[in-house]
């Protein structure tokens, strides 16, 4: 059963979904779900909280601060931390929750949220389990792949002029998220990501393809890689698109290598955008609920 719930961050409101198992009869643990780079909580995170519930989880899937439902301003920015904030506010909310074991919480992200799960597992001792999908390792490493050497010194010029605007009292510079045409001007510049995010149309509809210019940069500063040894011993899963061309798989795969045990990988033949739905999701989400299933014991 789905309800619409919000919760307090720093001021802002949070807005999302509770799943709660049918039947209940007992305190049950619960999964704290959010989503990647801009996205909001109805481009595909549903299937995984369905099939999390079904497996005798209570789910909290939710926007992030500045995006989609929630409230916070300004609209379109990203802020690493905020969000991590934003996840263990999340973890307290559920601990109140009647019904809820608040000794057993499970911590799942995706791409971006992929890398605040694996930071929120390493520094939150209530999260007993932690999921994270097509993971964000190190945002300058990857930043280094996407962006042309000659065009770096640009962006460090608008950078700087964005901060001295804003220190004028203007509005944060703002770019779209993906081209809305090949070889246009995005954050994104690969096809699939092109296909993903402006192919939910009305299925999204609080989806904004704007994000602050200063997103790139907080985005550049964040490396959750660097906490991966320190979620041990809480259980990690890592799920690698083996052919993801933006959270780039081999970053995923050198960091599941300095994770320490209990961990498990799961890797999918498949692009960054695959795993969400279609032939991959059954595949990919089964290892999940499973994972979560022992080591949370609905």
């Amino acid at each position: 059963m789905r309800a619409d719930s919000s919760f307090q961050s720093d001021g802002v409101t949070l807005r999302g979904w509770l799943y709660r198992p049918e039947k209940a009869k007992a305190q049950v643990p619960a999964i704290v779900m959010s989503h990647g780079f801009s996205a909001t909580k109805e481009m595909d995170l549903a299937g995984f909280a369905e099939v999390f519930c079904e497996a005798g989880f209570l789910v909290l899937v939710y926007d992030h601060r500045n995006l989609g439902a929630s409230d916070g301003e300004p609209r379109g920015e990203i802020e690493p931390w905020a969000q991590i904030r934003g996840y263990r506010d999340a973890i307290t909310y559920l601990q109140t929750l009647p019904g809820v074991d608040p000794s057993r919480i499970g911590a799942w992200g995706s791409s971006l949220s992929g890398g605040h799960a694996i930071v929120v597992g390493a520094i939150d001792r209530r999260v007993k389990c932690v999921v994270s999908q097509v993971p964000l390792i190190d945002g300058y490493a990857t930043g280094q792949r996407h962006l042309r050497a000659d065009f770096r010194p640009m962006l460090e010029a608008q950078f700087h002029a964005d901060r001295a605007a804003r220190y004028r009292g203007e509005t944060p510079a703002m770019i779209p998220v993906v081209a809305e045409q090949p070889n246009g001007h995005g954050f994104f510049q690969t096809d699939d990501s092109r296909k993903y995010f402006l192919g939910f149309g009305d299925r999204a509809p609080t989806w904004r393809n704007l994000v602050t210019l200063r997103t790139v940069e907080a985005v550049g500063e964040y490396n959750p890689g660097s906490y991966i040894a320190r979620v041990s011993p809480t259980p990690l899963l890592l799920a690698v698109a083996l052919g993801d061309t933006l959270a780039v798989a081999d970053l995923a795969l050198d960091a599941y290598e300095r994770a320490r045990a209990p961990k498990k990988l799961v890797t999918l033949d498949c692009g960054h955008f695959d795993p969400y739905s279609g032939p991959i999701f059954k595949e990919n989400s089964g290892p999940q609920r499973d994972w979560f299933v022992e080591h949370l014991k609905p």
